[in-house]
Parts: structure tokens; sequence; C-alpha cells
């Protein structure tokens, strides 16, 4: 069937007569389909076909929308225009995304519900997540001046693992008992080495996806 067929077909189904013909045009522009409301849906690609998906289910206005793995078999800039046109979906409706890709997750979902063997583990608000991780650990990012030995920085209270990343570029962990990082500071300031960055790495929702059910 062409893209517009499609959609008049679905708007048939749902029985909504007269306002069809305007709810069509909406969901068209909506999702980007203006070039190819005239073309078959199996002569596009993949990301266009996954467009009309979307049209389809928003044809009849629905308040909820639920969406199973939205994105998968996408290139890159597919998929950011999926994300993109689901997030504007959101700011009217409610979206149930149902997905494993967590970078999904943290890119367009307000809130997280984790599920686990059937029963929910997590369920928050997305800025919240890292509250839900059982580790204490401390990770912290450090970039100095200067090369500087690895011994100073393991002899440091707190510390437990260190990993250089790059030249003087380096990932600490601490035991989460202690803030490392006036500790970073100072152990630079007494070897005479400037401190470039200093940030805390938060964890991905991955790491606390992994944590909660392991």
């Amino acid at each position: 069937m062409y893209v517009r067929e499609y959609l008049r077909f679905v708007a048939g189904v749902h029985k909504l007569g007269k306002e069809s013909v305007q709810r069509i045009n909406d969901v068209i522009e909506l999702t980007g389909l203006g070039l190819e409301q005239k073309k078959k849906i199996s002569s596009l690609s993949k990301g266009y076909r996954q467009r009309v998906g979307l049209a389809s289910t928003l044809v009849h206005d629905p308040s909820v929308l639920v969406l199973d793995e939205a994105t998968t078999g996408l290139d890159p800039n597919q998929i950011i225009e999926i994300r993109n046109l689901i997030a504007t979906v959101g700011k009217e409706k409610t979206v149930l995304l149902s997905t494993h890709i967590m970078q999904e997750v943290e890119a367009i979902c307000h809130k997280v519900i984790i599920i686990n063997k059937g029963k929910i583990v997590m369920d928050d608000k997305s800025e919240n997540v890292n509250s839900h991780s059982t580790s204490i650990q401390q990770i912290v990012f450090a970039e100095f001046s200067n090369s500087i030995d690895i011994k100073s920085l393991t002899t440091i209270n707190g510390i437990i693992e260190v990993r250089n990343v790059e030249a003087n570029k380096w990932i600490l962990v601490g035991n989460g008992l202690v803030d490392i990082r006036p500790l970073i500071f100072e152990c630079a300031v007494t070897l005479s080495n400037q401190v470039i960055s200093l940030h805390e790495q938060h964890k991905s929702l991955e790491d606390v996806f992994r944590e909660i059910t392991k």
C-alpha cells in the first residue's frame, strides 16, 4: 500500500469519518512523511517505515502510546530522528517505551521502570537512577598538567583503584567512605602539579541495571 492510502485505511478502522483527512495530514507533517506520502511503504527505508508505523498509531489521537523496541535496526541518524519524534509526541501524550537499549531510555525517558524476572525492581524518575546503585564506590576522572607517578595516586586515602586512560588522564575509584576529589587536588598541589580537570563520573543506567538485576 502507499503511505497515505495505508493511513486512510487505519483511519477507517478507527471510524474517524470526516476528520480523517485532517488527522492524516497532521500525522504526516508530525512524522516528516510529506515527501514520502505517495510512495509505496515497501520502497521506503526502515527508518521511514518506522515513521509510517508511528503515524498509523497516532491517527486516532490516542492518549497513551506503547512502543516496543522502536529504534531496533536503524542507523545512528535514523535513531536520532525517531528519538526526537518520540520526544515530541511525549510532550502531549503518555508514551510507554519498552526497550533493552539503555542509551535509548537515558536519551528520551523521564521515568524508568526496570522489571527483573517479572517483578518491578526499580520505579523512579530518570534523575534519581544513581540513588538505586548498590555500590557506594566513587569514580573520579582527573587530568593533570604534567605526568604523575601512579604510586602517588594509589597512596591517597580512600582510593582503591587507579587506571591510566591516556597521557596525564586518570580514572580513580574511591571506596565511597570519603570524598576523594579534594584529596586528589591536595596531592597534585604537594607535587607542584596542576589539575586541569576533576569531576565525578555518575553511573550509567546500564551500570545500575546490571547491579540491581544480576
